[in-house]
């Protein structure tokens, strides 16, 4: 890092030009959150061996970014719903758009006294981490298969008084959950397999496959985790689940197949009033 020359805003020149000629669309942000991130990492870091650790440790993560990893995984987190959610190598990045099945997710939650919620196919454990924190009295549980996702989600969540457990699906709960359930939220893959080849490198890449692949239309896992729902809610209880706007109509049809009240929830108002991500949260209640 020798020579590379900081802006008066505390960025350096060479980082934010390597950054734009990886592709970097946002490359000053980009540059300003690795440059602040390498100062928490070091912050007593000072003239001397500190600053030259601070440096080393700026050109690293420079350098995991330039070579395709996500701007999340190199910072080591995620901004998601207004807090930062601990996330490593290898487990599924939250996306800004699931925000809105995260508020419907706690917006269902509000309407039990002590709600019983999962977060099924967790991952980090953002979903879980949002209801944790903004209903009080929640009994709170998380589920992935992955091990790597389950000891992420076990960082993020572990704190916060939530039960995280491993398996496929409803294999990972206890028993004692069994027809208790107020709110499965479940963020299922939902991408066409067809379409994996086509998502961005970063995704591509550095994403567990089976966290996006949702078989041939995209709505495998969603079917399973309907079809399963029953047994686990209880009277009322919610399934909420995100996918894309043209599996709307498919989607609805296997909630309303695995004898779900089904719905697309609108009240999940968009992320931004502007902005169109092309997802829906569906929900299907389970009958009285």
């Amino acid at each position: 890092m020798s020579g590379h020359g900081p802006t008066r805003d505390g960025l350096d020149d060479d980082i934010v030009a390597r950054l734009r000629a990886a592709g970097c669309v946002f490359a000053e942000e980009e540059a300003a959150l690795l440059v602040a991130e390498a100062a928490d990492r070091q912050p007593d870091a000072g003239p001397g061996d500190g600053g030259a650790h601070r440096a080393d440790e700026l050109e690293r993560m420079t350098a995991a970014r330039i070579d395709g990893a996500p701007l999340e995984v190199v910072l080591g987190w995620a901004a998601f719903a207004g807090r930062r959610i601990i996330v490593r190598p290898g487990v599924f990045v939250p996306r800004r758009r699931t925000e809105r099945l995260a508020r419907a997710a706690v917006d269902a939650a509000r309407e039990v006294d002590a709600p019983t919620v999962v977060d099924l196919c967790c991952g980090s454990g953002a979903i879980a981490a949002v209801v944790a924190d903004d209903v009080p009295g929640a009994v709170v549980h998380a589920a992935d298969v992955d091990a790597v996702a389950v000891a992420c989600a076990a960082a993020n969540l572990i704190p916060r008084g939530v039960a995280v457990h491993r398996g496929d699906l409803m294999e990972a709960l206890p028993t004692a959950l069994r027809g208790r359930i107020d709110v499965l939220v479940a963020n299922v893959p939902y991408v066409p397999s067809a379409g994996l080849a086509l998502m961005p490198p970063e995704a591509r890449l550095h994403e567990p496959e089976a966290t996006r692949d949702g078989g041939a239309d995209g709505l495998d896992v969603l079917r399973r985790v309907a079809r399963g729902s029953g047994s686990w809610l209880a009277p009322d209880g919610l399934l909420l689940v995100e996918v894309a706007d043209e599996q709307l109509a498919a989607a609805l049809d296997a909630l309303a197949t695995a004898g779900l009240e089904a719905r697309a929830d609108p009240l999940a108002a968009p992320v931004q009033d502007d902005e169109d991500d092309g997802t829906r949260v569906v929900t299907g209640r389970h009958p009285r």
